[in-house]
Protein backbone atom coordinates (compact mmCIF):
# COMPACT_ATOMS: atom_id res chain seq x y z
CA UNK A 1 0.00 0.00 0.00
CA UNK A 2 1.05 3.63 -0.34
CA UNK A 3 3.13 5.65 2.12
CA UNK A 4 1.53 8.45 4.13
CA UNK A 5 0.74 11.49 2.01
CA UNK A 6 2.66 14.69 2.67
CA UNK A 7 0.80 17.86 1.74
CA UNK A 8 2.63 19.71 -1.01
CA UNK A 9 2.79 23.50 -0.34
CA UNK A 10 2.27 24.40 -4.00
CA UNK A 11 -0.74 22.11 -4.26
CA UNK A 12 -2.24 23.61 -1.12
CA UNK A 13 -1.64 27.16 -2.36
CA UNK A 14 -3.36 26.49 -5.68
CA UNK A 15 -6.29 24.74 -4.02
CA UNK A 16 -6.75 27.56 -1.52
CA UNK A 17 -6.66 30.18 -4.27
CA UNK A 18 -9.36 28.34 -6.19
CA UNK A 19 -11.52 27.81 -3.10
CA UNK A 20 -11.24 31.44 -2.01
CA UNK A 21 -11.95 32.70 -5.53
CA UNK A 22 -15.06 30.55 -5.68
CA UNK A 23 -16.36 32.06 -2.45
CA UNK A 24 -15.25 35.68 -2.83
CA UNK A 25 -16.05 36.28 -6.49
CA UNK A 26 -16.08 40.03 -7.09
CA UNK A 27 -15.72 40.77 -3.37
CA UNK A 28 -16.94 39.97 0.15
CA UNK A 29 -19.85 42.39 0.02
CA UNK A 30 -20.92 42.02 3.65
CA UNK A 31 -17.48 42.42 5.17
CA UNK A 32 -16.52 45.30 2.89
CA UNK A 33 -19.75 47.09 3.85
CA UNK A 34 -19.72 46.49 7.59
CA UNK A 35 -16.09 46.14 8.72
CA UNK A 36 -13.56 49.02 8.45
CA UNK A 37 -10.15 48.02 7.17
CA UNK A 38 -8.50 49.46 10.30
CA UNK A 39 -9.78 46.78 12.70
CA UNK A 40 -7.50 43.95 13.88
CA UNK A 41 -8.85 40.94 15.80
CA UNK A 42 -7.80 37.59 17.21
CA UNK A 43 -9.83 34.44 16.85
CA UNK A 44 -9.72 30.88 18.17
CA UNK A 45 -10.59 27.74 16.23
CA UNK A 46 -12.56 25.61 18.67
CA UNK A 47 -13.99 22.11 18.30
CA UNK A 48 -17.65 21.68 19.25
CA UNK A 49 -17.29 17.90 19.60
CA UNK A 50 -14.63 15.29 20.31
CA UNK A 51 -12.68 14.39 17.19
CA UNK A 52 -9.40 13.61 15.48
CA UNK A 53 -8.04 16.75 13.84
CA UNK A 54 -6.83 16.87 10.24
CA UNK A 55 -6.20 19.89 8.03
CA UNK A 56 -4.45 22.48 10.19
CA UNK A 57 -1.69 23.12 7.60
CA UNK A 58 -4.43 23.83 5.06
CA UNK A 59 -6.17 26.25 7.41
CA UNK A 60 -2.92 28.15 7.83
CA UNK A 61 -2.46 28.21 4.06
CA UNK A 62 -5.99 29.57 3.48
CA UNK A 63 -5.40 32.51 5.80
CA UNK A 64 -1.96 33.26 4.35
CA UNK A 65 -3.19 33.07 0.76
CA UNK A 66 -5.96 35.50 1.66
CA UNK A 67 -3.61 37.85 3.50
CA UNK A 68 0.08 37.13 4.08
CA UNK A 69 0.11 39.44 7.10
CA UNK A 70 -2.27 37.18 9.06
CA UNK A 71 -0.72 35.11 11.84
CA UNK A 72 -1.93 31.55 12.40
CA UNK A 73 -0.72 29.34 15.24
CA UNK A 74 -1.67 25.68 15.64
CA UNK A 75 -2.21 24.61 19.24
CA UNK A 76 -2.09 20.91 18.40
CA UNK A 77 -0.89 18.76 15.51
CA UNK A 78 -2.88 16.88 12.90
CA UNK A 79 -3.83 13.33 14.02
CA UNK A 80 -4.31 14.42 17.65
CA UNK A 81 -7.50 13.64 19.53
CA UNK A 82 -9.44 16.70 20.76
CA UNK A 83 -12.27 17.14 23.23
CA UNK A 84 -15.36 19.31 22.94
CA UNK A 85 -14.43 22.95 23.47
CA UNK A 86 -10.71 22.56 22.83
CA UNK A 87 -8.79 25.36 21.12
CA UNK A 88 -6.93 23.93 18.14
CA UNK A 89 -5.49 27.12 16.66
CA UNK A 90 -5.52 30.91 16.71
CA UNK A 91 -5.52 33.50 13.94
CA UNK A 92 -4.74 37.21 14.29
CA UNK A 93 -4.69 40.19 11.96
CA UNK A 94 -6.97 42.34 9.87
CA UNK A 95 -10.61 41.55 10.64
CA UNK A 96 -11.67 41.86 7.01
CA UNK A 97 -9.16 39.25 5.86
CA UNK A 98 -10.03 36.77 8.60
CA UNK A 99 -13.78 37.08 8.03
CA UNK A 100 -13.40 36.62 4.29
CA UNK A 101 -11.28 33.47 4.65
CA UNK A 102 -13.15 32.04 7.66
CA UNK A 103 -15.66 29.80 5.91
CA UNK A 104 -13.19 28.36 3.42
CA UNK A 105 -10.77 27.48 6.23
CA UNK A 106 -13.53 25.92 8.33
CA UNK A 107 -14.95 23.94 5.41
CA UNK A 108 -11.59 22.28 4.84
CA UNK A 109 -10.82 21.37 8.43
CA UNK A 110 -14.37 20.29 9.28
CA UNK A 111 -14.46 17.90 6.32
CA UNK A 112 -10.97 16.49 6.79
CA UNK A 113 -11.41 16.09 10.55
CA UNK A 114 -14.63 14.20 9.87
CA UNK A 115 -12.71 11.75 7.70
CA UNK A 116 -9.93 11.35 10.26
CA UNK A 117 -12.42 10.83 13.08
CA UNK A 118 -14.46 8.19 11.28
CA UNK A 119 -11.30 6.40 10.14
CA UNK A 120 -10.08 6.28 13.72
CA UNK A 121 -13.33 4.66 14.83
CA UNK A 122 -12.76 1.87 12.30
CA UNK A 123 -9.13 1.49 13.36
CA UNK A 124 -10.09 1.33 17.03
CA UNK A 125 -12.79 -1.26 16.28
CA UNK A 126 -10.12 -3.59 14.90
CA UNK A 127 -8.50 -3.65 18.35
CA UNK A 128 -5.34 -5.80 18.18
CA UNK A 129 -6.08 -7.32 14.78
CA UNK A 130 -3.32 -7.36 12.15
CA UNK A 131 -5.88 -6.19 9.59
CA UNK A 132 -5.47 -2.64 8.32
CA UNK A 133 -8.19 -0.17 7.31
CA UNK A 134 -7.92 1.17 3.74
CA UNK A 135 -9.54 4.06 1.94
CA UNK A 136 -10.81 3.85 -1.66
CA UNK A 137 -11.05 6.00 -4.80
CA UNK A 138 -14.56 7.08 -3.77
CA UNK A 139 -13.35 10.60 -3.06
CA UNK A 140 -14.44 14.15 -3.84
CA UNK A 141 -13.05 15.14 -7.27
CA UNK A 142 -10.09 17.46 -6.79
CA UNK A 143 -9.76 16.67 -3.08
CA UNK A 144 -8.45 13.10 -3.23
CA UNK A 145 -4.97 13.77 -1.87
CA UNK A 146 -6.40 15.79 1.02
CA UNK A 147 -9.00 13.16 1.85
CA UNK A 148 -6.45 10.35 1.74
CA UNK A 149 -4.17 12.46 3.92
CA UNK A 150 -7.03 12.75 6.43
CA UNK A 151 -7.46 8.97 6.40
CA UNK A 152 -3.80 8.57 7.33
CA UNK A 153 -4.22 11.13 10.12
CA UNK A 154 -6.97 8.92 11.53
CA UNK A 155 -4.68 5.90 11.58
CA UNK A 156 -5.85 4.36 8.30
CA UNK A 157 -3.76 3.18 5.36
CA UNK A 158 -3.95 4.58 1.84
CA UNK A 159 -4.97 2.32 -1.03
CA UNK A 160 -3.84 3.22 -4.55
CA UNK A 161 -4.01 6.93 -5.29
CA UNK A 162 -5.39 6.61 -8.81
CA UNK A 163 -5.56 4.51 -11.94
CA UNK A 164 -1.83 4.85 -12.52
CA UNK A 165 -0.14 3.35 -9.44
CA UNK A 166 -1.70 -0.12 -9.25
CA UNK A 167 -3.56 -2.42 -11.59
CA UNK A 168 -7.02 -3.26 -10.29
CA UNK A 169 -8.88 -5.85 -12.37
CA UNK A 170 -12.57 -5.51 -11.55
CA UNK A 171 -15.64 -7.40 -12.75
CA UNK A 172 -16.38 -4.84 -15.48
CA UNK A 173 -12.86 -5.18 -16.86
CA UNK A 174 -13.28 -8.96 -17.10
CA UNK A 175 -16.74 -8.66 -18.64
CA UNK A 176 -15.69 -6.22 -21.37
CA UNK A 177 -12.51 -8.17 -22.06
CA UNK A 178 -14.62 -11.29 -22.58
CA UNK A 179 -16.55 -9.55 -25.37
CA UNK A 180 -13.42 -9.71 -27.50
CA UNK A 181 -12.89 -13.35 -26.68
CA UNK A 182 -10.12 -12.73 -24.15
CA UNK A 183 -11.80 -13.45 -20.85
CA UNK A 184 -10.71 -14.90 -17.56
CA UNK A 185 -8.65 -13.80 -14.61
CA UNK A 186 -5.49 -15.61 -15.66
CA UNK A 187 -5.44 -14.00 -19.12
CA UNK A 188 -6.04 -10.55 -17.63
CA UNK A 189 -3.20 -10.92 -15.12
CA UNK A 190 -0.80 -12.18 -17.79
CA UNK A 191 -1.60 -9.22 -20.05
CA UNK A 192 -1.21 -6.73 -17.19
CA UNK A 193 2.15 -8.18 -16.15
CA UNK A 194 3.38 -7.83 -19.71
CA UNK A 195 2.08 -4.28 -20.19
CA UNK A 196 3.03 -2.85 -16.78
CA UNK A 197 5.69 -5.14 -15.28
CA UNK A 198 6.51 -2.75 -12.44
CA UNK A 199 2.98 -2.34 -11.09
CA UNK A 200 1.36 -4.50 -8.44
CA UNK A 201 -1.83 -6.28 -9.49
CA UNK A 202 -5.09 -6.69 -7.60
CA UNK A 203 -8.09 -8.72 -8.73
CA UNK A 204 -11.66 -8.29 -7.54
CA UNK A 205 -13.59 -11.54 -7.05
CA UNK A 206 -16.93 -12.43 -5.53
CA UNK A 207 -16.89 -16.25 -5.48
CA UNK A 208 -14.52 -18.83 -4.04
CA UNK A 209 -14.14 -20.41 -7.49
CA UNK A 210 -12.77 -17.10 -8.78
CA UNK A 211 -10.52 -16.91 -5.74
CA UNK A 212 -8.80 -20.17 -6.58
CA UNK A 213 -8.18 -19.04 -10.17
CA UNK A 214 -6.78 -15.72 -8.97
CA UNK A 215 -4.48 -17.36 -6.43
CA UNK A 216 -3.08 -19.73 -9.04
CA UNK A 217 -2.50 -16.83 -11.45
CA UNK A 218 0.03 -15.01 -9.29
CA UNK A 219 -1.79 -11.80 -8.42
CA UNK A 220 -0.40 -9.69 -5.58
CA UNK A 221 -3.73 -8.79 -3.96
CA UNK A 222 -7.25 -10.17 -4.10
CA UNK A 223 -10.30 -8.10 -3.20
CA UNK A 224 -13.12 -10.16 -1.71
CA UNK A 225 -16.20 -8.25 -2.80
CA UNK A 226 -19.39 -8.36 -0.70
CA UNK A 227 -18.58 -11.67 0.95
CA UNK A 228 -20.09 -12.89 4.20
CA UNK A 229 -17.89 -13.54 7.21
CA UNK A 230 -18.15 -17.26 6.56
CA UNK A 231 -17.03 -16.85 2.95
CA UNK A 232 -14.10 -14.69 4.00
CA UNK A 233 -13.01 -17.34 6.52
CA UNK A 234 -12.96 -19.92 3.72
CA UNK A 235 -11.10 -17.48 1.47
CA UNK A 236 -8.35 -17.05 4.07
CA UNK A 237 -8.03 -20.82 4.44
CA UNK A 238 -7.76 -21.28 0.67
CA UNK A 239 -5.20 -18.48 0.38
CA UNK A 240 -3.07 -20.04 3.12
CA UNK A 241 -3.16 -23.38 1.31
CA UNK A 242 -2.50 -22.24 -2.25
CA UNK A 243 -0.50 -18.99 -2.11
CA UNK A 244 0.25 -17.59 1.34
CA UNK A 245 2.06 -14.53 -0.02
CA UNK A 246 -1.06 -13.15 -1.72
CA UNK A 247 -2.74 -10.45 0.37
CA UNK A 248 -6.50 -10.40 0.90
CA UNK A 249 -8.71 -7.32 1.10
CA UNK A 250 -12.31 -7.39 2.28
CA UNK A 251 -14.61 -4.81 0.72
CA UNK A 252 -18.24 -4.04 -0.01
CA UNK A 253 -20.91 -3.73 2.65
CA UNK A 254 -18.34 -3.10 5.36
CA UNK A 255 -19.82 -1.11 8.24
CA UNK A 256 -18.44 -0.14 11.62
CA UNK A 257 -20.81 -2.64 13.22
CA UNK A 258 -19.33 -5.50 11.16
CA UNK A 259 -15.70 -4.83 12.07
CA UNK A 260 -15.61 -6.84 15.34
CA UNK A 261 -17.09 -9.81 13.48
CA UNK A 262 -14.41 -9.86 10.79
CA UNK A 263 -11.41 -8.46 12.68
CA UNK A 264 -10.07 -11.91 13.61
CA UNK A 265 -10.69 -13.64 10.28
CA UNK A 266 -7.15 -13.06 9.02
CA UNK A 267 -7.69 -10.53 6.26
CA UNK A 268 -4.76 -8.25 5.51
CA UNK A 269 -6.93 -5.24 4.67
CA UNK A 270 -10.48 -3.97 4.85
CA UNK A 271 -11.37 -1.13 2.47
CA UNK A 272 -14.19 1.26 3.40
CA UNK A 273 -15.65 3.73 0.92
CA UNK A 274 -17.66 5.42 3.67
CA UNK A 275 -14.46 7.00 5.02
CA UNK A 276 -14.54 9.56 2.22
CA UNK A 277 -17.78 9.36 0.26
CA UNK A 278 -20.38 9.88 2.98
CA UNK A 279 -18.60 11.23 6.05
CA UNK A 280 -20.10 13.80 8.43
CA UNK A 281 -18.09 16.96 9.00
CA UNK A 282 -16.91 17.87 12.49
CA UNK A 283 -18.41 20.98 14.09
CA UNK A 284 -15.53 23.46 14.42
CA UNK A 285 -16.03 27.19 14.91
CA UNK A 286 -14.03 30.41 14.88
CA UNK A 287 -14.67 32.59 17.93
CA UNK A 288 -13.30 36.12 18.19
CA UNK A 289 -11.80 37.91 21.18
CA UNK A 290 -11.02 41.58 21.56
CA UNK A 291 -7.49 42.13 20.35
CA UNK A 292 -5.32 45.01 19.40
CA UNK A 293 -7.36 47.35 17.23
CA UNK A 294 -7.34 50.77 15.74
CA UNK A 295 -10.23 53.27 15.97
CA UNK A 296 -12.99 53.21 13.40
CA UNK A 297 -12.48 55.75 10.66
Amino acid sequence: MNDTIHLNPSMMTNLCREALAEDIGSGDATTLSVIPDSINVSGQLITRESCIIAGLPLVEKVFHVQDSSLTFESKIADSQRCINGQVIGTVSGQARSILTAERTALNFIQHLSGIATLTNKYVDALSNSKTKILDTRKTTPGLRLLEKYAVSMGGGTNHRHGLYDRIMIKDNHLFIASLSGVGGIKEAITTCRSTYPNLEIEVEIDTLDQLEEALMSGTDYILLDNMSAEEMIEAVKLRDQLCAKTLLEGSGGITLERIPEIASIGLDFISVGELTHSVNSIDIGLDFQCGESKPFK
